[in-house]
């Protein structure tokens, strides 16, 4: 995952968390649960990335198996 996709997965996360805040404070729980939302899509985002990641790196360690540049 590359540094942009981290920083913009933690900047929607951080949103998600302060609108889910004042949705709280205030009592409206139509933003509350849009923070929570934005939060889980950010998690998502982050957990797909990274399994994206380990796949990537699955198949480059097979093909340099395969090719024998693993030595």
């Amino acid at each position: 995952m590359s540094a942009s996709d981290k920083f913009e997965n933690a900047a929607e996360d951080l949103k998600g968390q302060a609108k889910e805040g004042i949705g709280k404070a205030t009592g409206d729980s139509k933003t509350q649960n849009e923070g929570t939302a934005e939060q889980l899509k950010a998690n998502a985002k982050d957990t797909f990335d990274n399994a994206k990641d380990k796949v990537a790196d699955g198949f480059s360690s097979a093909k340099d198996k395969l090719t024998g540049k693993d030595k």
